[in-house]
């Protein structure tokens, strides 16, 4: 095709999950709920944390920044979502596309890095109980949470910058919700064999090493555990890990069914399935898993609703 003949695309068109009004009116109830869970939740745990001094060690520290991210994470694309479905025109700019995916992978690849960090500070907690003040003291701790912020924002700093460069021609239709790798890859009419490497690449080595992190600390954590003689003893030591492992369960399976594993447009749904998941209703459980089956949590939680009753 020659150059003459081409029409570059300066705007996308968000299908969303549904294109018929009346489901579409019930989408945006569901998920304006959702958000607003979100935000509630996670600005709940972050002033239970700042005001109670109990919880003021490593776990509720990676927790904190796990709760900016998820707000950050939902911020990203719910709001252009809920906007669209109030409204006939469902586009957004080749600008606003490229940065609504920025802040999306940003935030992505910052909450996998934290799980790993968060797992590393329950395997020292459990493993290493005299050496905890030690090895995560607070220089650490803020050293942990930097690298996982400056890692996350470099990664979504390539993957943003590899996709500004490709072409987009004619079909402009986007079948998701939001700006996100698999669909605008499908979409460009240039080679995107290199974009497909670093996600594999470079996006593989944030999801897979943090993955491998954290496998690693729970397989001696559970080993550890598994050495306490008492029924109580074991039963307390695993509480502690219950709220990590089952986040990190909703984020790692549902991220890597969606990018590291062949697309095609036939999967379009799936992906759409599993964004929701971990984009949307994941940051939603976080802070309800990690107050409900955290005791410390829970009883300061319960403290900062009654002073501000």
């Amino acid at each position: 095709m020659s150059s003459s003949n081409v029409t570059t695309v300066t705007e996308f068109i968000l299908l969303g999950l549904s294109s018929d009004p009346e489901t579409q009116l019930i989408l945006f109830g569901v998920f304006l709920l959702i958000y607003l869970v979100v935000l509630m939740g996670n600005v709940l745990i972050l002033l239970t944390i700042s005001l109670d001094n109990k919880l003021h060690s490593p776990m509720y520290f990676f927790l904190a920044n796990l709760s900016v991210v998820d707000i950050g994470y939902t911020t990203a694309i719910v709001p252009k979502m809920l906007m669209n479905y109030l409204s006939q025109e469902k586009s957004i700019s080749l600008s606003g596309c490229l940065s609504q995916l920025f802040f999306f992978i940003s935030f992505a690849g910052i909450e996998c890095l934290l799980l790993g960090v968060m797992a590393y500070d329950r395997y020292v907690a459990i493993c290493h109980p005299l050496h905890y003040s030690v090895f995560m003291s607070c220089k650490v701790c803020a050293s942990l949470a930097a690298t996982a912020w400056i890692l996350g924002l470099a990664n979504s700093g390539v993957h943003t910058g590899l996709m500004s460069r490709l072409s987009f021609c004619q079909d402009n239709v986007i079948h998701h919700f939001f700006c996100d790798v698999p669909p605008l890859l499908q979409l460009s009419c240039s080679n995107t064999q290199i974009n497909q490497i670093v996600v594999f690449a470079v996006g593989g080595n944030v999801v897979i090493g943090s993955f491998v992190l954290t496998l690693v600390s729970y397989v001696y954590i559970v080993a550890s555990i598994l050495r306490i003689r008492t029924k109580d003893g074991r039963l307390k030591a695993f509480s502690t890990c219950a709220s990590h492992l089952t986040v990190v369960n909703i984020f790692y399976v549902t991220a890597i069914f969606t990018y590291f594993l062949p697309s095609s447009p036939s999967s379009s749904k799936k992906n759409q399935a599993l964004s929701v998941m971990y984009g949307i209703i994941a940051p939603m459980f976080n802070p309800i898993v990690y107050s409900l089956r955290n005791k410390d949590v829970l009883n300061a939680l319960q403290k900062v609703i009654g002073k501000v009753r």
